[in-house]
């Protein structure tokens, strides 16, 4: 099989200045991509055919960035902290349905198993402080690469056949997390607090993570593993 094709959702941005608007990704993403065997392709948030991104992806990678529209999961009162990008969602939501439909290869990050959630009927909280307090702090003041809460995953879980079942200091970049979880989805681990940090599919193709292990597989082994594993669907799956 050839190198897999690795679809990556971006972020959106419109700066001060009065540019245009259009898509941002940080690069640890699409290197740890590389890394693992793959080849980066940015999505960019426009309307696409999803049919043919089907045919042509052999994984896909949900990232992290903004808060998505509480509407999209029933609730129409917003949290004054939540920022919302809807031209994302646009994109993302149908897409990731039509992913995990197709049993294509997926792998979420901090919002994107927040995207994955939602998109199968599941809910969030939209803002941690205010709606669920904890002596945890899940928006860490350290760098980005270092570990500062247990994320620990539940034992024979597709998670735990990447990583490993033992405990891992993760780093943590968010205020919203899921409630409750989508059906179809179950949890492969969570924090010491019990927030849950991870969700999966039962068929090991879809995994997704609260925390960046983007940011930490230079240095950690087992985040670069989830990376590993991606691609390693994809092989097993042969559809290229």
């Amino acid at each position: 099989m050839k190198q897999p094709l690795i679809g990556i959702s971006c972020s959106v941005f419109a700066n001060d200045a009065g540019q245009p608007a259009g898509d941002r990704l940080v690069w640890a993403y699409a290197r740890a991509v590389a890394a693992a065997g793959g080849v980066p392709v940015l999505l960019p948030n426009l309307a696409v055919d999803f049919e043919a991104l089907m045919q042509r992806l052999d994984g896909l990678l949900l990232a992290g960035g903004e808060d998505i529209c509480p509407e999209r999961y029933g609730e129409a009162e917003r949290h004054p902290k939540v920022v919302v990008t809807p031209a994302r969602d646009d994109l993302e939501i149908p897409l990731a349905r039509l992913a995990v439909e197709r049993g294509l290869p997926v792998l979420g990050i901090c919002r994107g198993i927040q995207l994955l959630n939602v998109a199968l009927g599941g809910t969030l909280y939209q803002d941690l402080p205010d709606q669920r307090p904890s002596a945890v702090a899940h928006r860490q003041a350290d760098a980005r690469h270092l570990g500062t809460h247990a994320f620990v995953p539940e034992a024979d879980s597709r998670l735990a056949a990447l990583i490993g079942p033992e405990p891992l200091r993760v780093n943590t970049f968010h205020h919203q997390a899921v409630r409750d979880v989508a059906p179809g989805l179950v949890v492969c681990a969570r924090a010491e607090d019990g927030l849950i940090e991870a969700v999966e599919t039962t068929d090991g193709r879809v995994v997704a993570v609260q925390y960046h292990p983007e940011d930490m597989a230079p240095v950690c082994p087992r985040s670069a593993a989830l990376f590993a594993g991606l691609i390693a669907t994809c092989r097993e799956e042969g559809r290229r």
